[in-house]
């Protein structure tokens, strides 16, 4: 693969300042005196045009003056005069931009052309963008400092992406009497080109990074962003901060980037979704990072507390509570084990309370019974400066025993005077130590949230799950465009469960009725008793305008409701258009719980399904749990566990427990509803019921437009399905059965077998370097991918000894960083070469990226691999020899 297309931003070896100035209070002397601070050891050119010398460097009039290439342009100038010098900056061979200026139509204010005429300028070049109004970008292990802060910062590992400057100079500030150091600050501004998605798709594969810090106000491309931060929390720590958490924050940070901000809950899904961590400050946003840092692995929230005072025990609890951390009861094997070495008088509980006065040995104890109980996923070791306590000495008894520990130990010395010293014995140690218990608590949740949004990357469920086998999309689909077709936006009730039966969830009978004889009827015809409901796409909720009869017994009772019910909606709302009414069968058992499934469209984040209590006061209860589509049957029963409700699904009193499995079910449909439909704005279920037999839709509404013409089929959805739809099998000569697919996480193991059994030619031609097996990077980068900037299809067939699946061919392409072409690479195992598998996954990897739109496909064979070069002819790739490198031969095929 070709050099990153942010290495010039990154990496520059020549930068150009326009607007450099000779007031070093101005924006463009303050830059231009951090560039020559620095130490960056490439040439620095001021460009003014007023001056011959600029803080005693020659200056130019304009950058053709200059003569030598330049790979960074800074801009400090007038937002007005920035398109024109961009576009003289494009002509000299610039392809990286920092743009600091302000007043390009951010927020509410004006400058909106300018921002065209700048974007205009930077597609015409290929220029890369970062900006404007920005702060800048510092690059320490280079000497870059390419910002207008009066703040340096030291060299080290973590990367700072924000979209405020101000948090940007607060944080190097807060950062500067601390030992932190960074390995990239990158100031983004209001995001006109370069977006998070880009920044941290760099980031992800930058060795000098090693823990990624993100401070979030808003977002304008949610799958970019969403795409960005998988492929980078796969890799490192990456840790969020989000602004506009409630609605006065969020119109701030609008007004403030011009950028989209959804709801809070629907970022924290799509947080969940990506593997990355939230902190819900600056200082837990480094505490985070610190901590993630030191790679401890949790097997669970379950977090054993001992210490010498009941006090801060009970506020590590509290603080547990609030962050989702779980202080269970000691396994009886670890009482026993206590019992037998501590005073009779210690807690019998957890927080384990060793009093007062112990010592190295109590403690140790204690610790040892807590790493040993398989309850327990991590400790948290608290002191306090008591009478009898010797600080230093139980932090270096901590200290060893922790060096040995297959679990997190997480040491609170409270305190300064008296305790520091310990406490400097365990950071030296590298033993992660706070001040106080709730800071403590919070760094296990941080591990803990770690491992629960790192399995949920691993989940890649399909538009679809599988078994559906009985829906009818096309009828679905008929029905929502029928409605459309007459100019309305919101399905009848009938025409909405028409539409969930086409996907199989189970509804109450129901027939529409536009008079009183009608409904009685409809009633004599699914039997007593029924609930009549109101039939008008003007109301969305039937009960606030008296609009729901239910248990209606006899027909003498249908007449009278049905007028009633059209008189009091008259009533109460004049101007509606009532069609009349909808007769439903009642539902009758003892067991059911009301719940709501549903869906609704987020404004970055696009189609979120949403899960809650059900139910009338359903505004009132907020209890909900949202996740991003697509689902799956591990997502859809963690989205379950997080509502209040879920509580009263299982066992209680005299009710069974609910049809879990159901419940399920149905928000798999409604995902792959979501998927497959995207006229779907908005669609209720509620209520819902479930029992133990299963569960049934009483209520539905849909809401539906015309979605955006000529996007891709998933394009509305943030998070790309899992592609089940190029699955393919075939046959080789011998009966062979071999299966075609799009690679999957879980295929790891199986993919690094594969590599181990290819000859050294093989790996050599595939890798064109030695290589025994993947690294641990390259099997994540290779097998957890990100279907909407790549694709991998493995061919695999059954061991027909072993029984098992294994891997017989791989091919991949990534899309390259134009967006209109696609880099591939191939390998087949030497048992299975000359049997056409090769050709079959080349034909796969062409489709896929035709219809992704790719206009032609690329790639690099070495000379002397002719089994490759006669493939692609004989695919009609051309080829010719590579300028760099006379041993490599360049193939590319117009799509």
């Amino acid at each position: 693969m070709s050099q990153h297309y942010l290495d010039r931003l990154f990496e520059p070896r020549s930068i150009a300042l326009f607007g450099a100035s000779v007031r070093p209070e101005s924006v463009g002397g303050r830059v231009f005196e951090n560039l020559l601070r620095g130490g960056f050891e490439g040439p620095i050119y001021p460009i003014n045009a007023r001056h011959d010398k600029v803080q005693g460097k020659q200056a130019y009039a304009s950058i053709a003056d200059i003569g030598k290439p330049v790979d960074l342009a800074v801009f400090a100038t007038p937002a007005r005069t920035v398109p024109e010098l961009l576009h003289q900056a494009g002509e000299h061979g610039v392809r990286a931009a920092i743009v600091l200026s302000a007043g390009f139509g951010e927020g509410e204010g004006g400058g909106s052309e300018h921002q065209q005429a700048l974007m205009q300028e930077a597609r015409r070049y290929g220029i890369h963008l970062v900006g404007p109004n920005c702060l800048g970008m510092i690059t320490p292990r280079l000497g870059i400092n390419a910002t207008f802060s009066k703040n340096d910062a030291k060299p080290g590992s973590l990367a700072l992406v924000s979209q405020s400057g101000a948090i940007c100079t607060a944080i190097l500030d807060w950062a500067a009497a601390r030992p932190i150091g960074f390995s990239s600050i990158v100031s983004l501004g209001s995001m006109a080109d370069v977006d998070f998605g880009q920044v941290l798709d760099y980031l992800a594969l930058d060795p000098n990074t090693q823990s990624i810090l993100l401070y979030v106000e808003g977002i304008r491309t949610a799958r970019k962003f969403v795409s960005g931060l998988r492929v980078a929390a796969r890799f490192k720590p990456t840790i969020v901060v989000k602004a506009g958490r409630h609605e006065a924050g969020s119109r701030a940070a609008m007004s403030h980037t011009g950028s989209l901000v959804g709801a809070d809950d629907v970022f924290e899904a799509a947080l969940r979704r990506t593997g990355a961590v939230r902190a819900m400050s600056i200082e837990q946003l480094f505490a985070a990072a610190q901590f993630l840092s030191m790679h401890h692995q949790v097997g669970g929230d379950n977090l054993a507390v001992v210490t010498n005072a009941g006090g801060p025990g009970v506020l590590a609890a509290d603080r547990a509570v609030d962050v989702g951390v779980n202080v269970p009861e000691l396994s009886p094997e670890s009482v026993e084990k206590l019992n037998a070495v501590l005073p009779a008088s210690w807690s019998h509980s957890n927080p384990i309370d060793i009093l007062g006065d112990a010592t190295s040995e109590r403690y140790e104890a204690a610790l040892d019974a807590c790493l040993a109980d398989p309850t327990m996923n991590g400790t948290l070791v608290m002191l306090t400066p008591q009478a009898m306590t010797e600080p230093t000495e139980i932090a270096q008894a901590v200290a060893e025993r922790a060096a040995k520990a297959k679990k997190p130990v997480l040491t609170c010395w409270m305190g300064e005077q008296l305790v520091g010293a310990g406490r400097n014995l365990l950071e030296a140690k590298r033993i992660p130590t706070f001040t106080s218990p709730e800071g403590a608590v919070e760094a296990f949740g941080y591990l803990a949230q770690y491992r629960r949004n790192q399995q949920m990357l691993l989940q890649v469920p399909g538009p679809l799950s599988r078994g559906m086998t009985d829906l009818d999309l096309e009828g679905a689909r008929l029905v929502i465009e029928g409605a459309m077709s007459e100019g309305r936006r919101t399905l009848s009730t009938s025409e909405s469960k028409a539409v969930f039966s086409a996907f199989g969830i189970p509804v109450m009978p129901s027939i529409d009725a536009r008079s009183a004889n009608e409904a009685l009827v409809a009633a004599r015809t699914l039997g007593f008793p029924v609930a009549m409901k109101i039939n008008s796409h003007n109301i969305t909720h039937k009960s606030d305008v008296n609009g729901v009869r239910l248990g209606i017994g006899s027909a003498h009772d249908v007449r009278t409701t049905f007028n009633e019910m059209v008189a009091d909606v008259k009533a109460v709302q004049p101007d509606a258009i009532v069609e009349g009414i909808t007769v439903e069968k009642m539902y009758r058992h003892p067991h059911g719980r009301e719940v709501l499934v549903g869906v609704l469209r987020d404004p970055v984040f696009g189609p979120v399904v949403t899960f809650g209590a059900g139910g009338t006061a359903v505004e009132v209860m907020r209890d909900r749990a949202v996740d991003l589509p697509p689902l799956n049957t591990f997502i859809a029963r963690e989205m379950i566990q997080r509502t209040r409700i879920s509580k009263l699904l299982g066992e209680f009193r005299n009710l069974p427990p609910a049809d879990i499995d159901a419940l399920v079910s149905i928000l798999l449909r409604v995902s792959g509803m979501v998927c497959e439909l995207p006229h779907i704005l908005e669609l209720d279920i509620n209520p819902l019921i479930v029992d133990e037999t299963g569960a049934v839709a009483l209520d539905a509404r849909i809401g539906v437009d015309y979605p955006e013409p000529n996007v891709g089929r998933y394009d509305h959805v943030a998070i790309h399905p899992y592609p089940s739809l190029h699955e393919s099998k075939l046959q080789l000569g011998d009966g062979t059965d071999i299966t075609i697919r799009p690679i999957r996480p879980e295929d790891a193991e199986m993919e690094q077998e594969f590599i181990r059994a290819l000859s050294p030619e093989a790996k050599y031609f595939r890798f064109m370097r030695s290589l025994n097996e993947l690294t641990p990077e390259m099997l994540i980068r290779f097998t957890q991918i990100d279907y909407d900037r790549e694709m991998a299809f493995i061919a695999t067939t059954v061991d027909p000894e072993t029984h098992k699946e294994i891997e017989i061919a791989v091919g991949r392409y990534v899309v390259n960083p134009d967006g209109r072409t696609c880099e591939f690479a191939l390998v087949v195992s030497d048992k299975h070469r000359r049997q056409s598998i090769g050709n079959r996954i080349m034909m796969a990897l062409m489709e896929s990226a035709k219809r992704r739109g790719l206009r032609a496909i690329e790639g690099e064979v070495l000379s002397n691999n002719e089994p490759m070069l006669h493939l692609m002819r004989r695919l009609g790739f051309s080829i010719r020899t590579s300028d760099e490198d006379r041993g490599i031969q360049l193939v590319v095929k117009d799509l």
